[in-house]
């Protein structure tokens, strides 16, 4: 028997399904209608473009390569919000923490105070790095498009599903009060489904990837959990976790629960990368010898497994690393004792994301394995 996806009729269906999910978590969200979950302030973030440069008094840091300090004046007129039109000369304070040096012709981003439709104070925030981030945006589809073709294109909506769950069901969801672990765990088992389903369409291997890689994905929140439980780490030792409490006040916000969510979204890709090459592996060996017994492709799949585990780890740890370097380099500068480094908030978290994630990844690798292998053998 060849594994075939289901009919077209059935694909149609599914793929409604998957936009009904979209549209629904969308409409439900409130975003779309500038719904606030917390008081908003009266602090308007507007894009400005720099007419002028008046006057400056800058020098660069004796230590620091291209950074300056010192101050600027400018002339600027403010492209969007309540104030667009409107030129206005504006002091630019520079400093090693806030180091916005503009141009004449440059694009910035304004931070406005207001108060009864009346300006009180507008501020030099941010230079303009949207256009950049849409750039990148697009190369990612457009390198997708051509290199993966179909499967590319599958890709690009298997991102945007992932995309709108997280932004217009997983945030909204937290914020209202939801449980963390439960909408955890449905954000991930529905990005889970729509992702495998788009890429490889509906079949018993796409079944055997879900179900292992779902499993490996809640392991690794389970771990998670435990080892907060066990050490005393939770949402409110998260590097945010202090604006976090001013909207827990305004909310239903439930702070102790963020480290269980983050952990399940961070593994999730590593994760379903391993579920579904265990799952393709386990498949491609069945097809190679339809006699094959649930023991021996089992085993089987568990070798190709064990090569994919190593540099899985690596992959997820060295992402982890890679995040908390800075940490690491000024704990070695100031010659952090290690009873204080390793017990401080921040690299607790840390290692508490890579070790649990790895370990639901590495979980994963049996898990499928063994899904994947009685449901190649059933009904045969």
């Amino acid at each position: 028997m060849t594994l075939t996806a289901l009919p077209a009729k059935k694909d149609l269906l599914s793929i409604v399904l998957l936009l009904a999910i979209g549209i629904a978590a969308i409409l439900t969200s409130g975003l779309l209608d500038g719904e606030a979950f917390a008081p908003a302030r009266d602090v308007q973030f507007e894009r400005a473009k720099v007419l002028d440069v008046t006057a400056e008094r800058l020098s660069e840091d004796r230590n620091i390569e291209g950074v300056y300090t010192g101050f600027q004046e400018l002339e600027i007129e403010v492209l969007s919000g309540t104030f667009a039109g409107e030129t206005l000369s504006v002091n630019n304070s520079i400093g090693r923490a806030y180091n916005t040096v503009a141009e004449a012709g440059m694009t910035l981003i304004v931070s406005i105070v207001e108060d009864e439709g009346e300006m009180q104070s507008i501020v030099i925030y941010e230079y303009e790095r949207r256009n950049a981030v849409y750039l990148l945006v697009g190369l990612l589809f457009f390198v997708l498009l051509i290199v993966g073709r179909k499967k590319g294109l599958m890709s690009i909506f298997s991102l945007l599903f992932t995309g709108v769950l997280i932004l217009f069901f997983l945030v909204p969801s937290l914020i209202r009060g939801a449980h963390p672990m439960v909408v955890g765990i449905i954000t991930a088992v529905l990005s889970i489904t729509g992702n495998f389903y788009l890429l490889n369409g509906w079949s018993k291997k796409t079944f055997g990837a879900i179900i292992g890689t779902s499993l490996g994905v809640v392991f690794a929140g389970l771990m998670a959990y435990v080892a907060g439980r066990v050490g005393n780490i939770s949402g409110i030792h998260t590097p945010n976790a202090e604006q976090l409490m001013f909207i827990a006040d305004d909310t239903g916000l439930r702070i102790q629960g963020m480290l269980f969510v983050t952990i399940l979204i961070s593994a999730l890709g590593a994760v379903m990368d391993v579920g579904m090459s265990i799952a393709s592996a386990t498949f491609e060996l069945y097809d190679q010898n339809r006699e094959i017994s649930k023991k021996n492709l089992f085993a089987a799949a568990m070798n190709v497994g064990r090569d994919i585990i190593g540099t899985m780890t690596n992959t997820l740890i060295l992402v982890f690393v890679g995040g908390m370097l800075g940490v690491i380099i000024i704990s070695v500068s100031y010659g952090m004792p290690y009873n204080h480094f390793i017990n401080t908030d921040m690299i607790a978290i840390e290692v508490t994301q890579a070790l649990s994630g790895s370990i639901g990844l590495v979980l994963t690798v049996p898990i499928t394995a063994f899904v994947s292998a009685n449901m190649a053998k059933f009904k045969q």
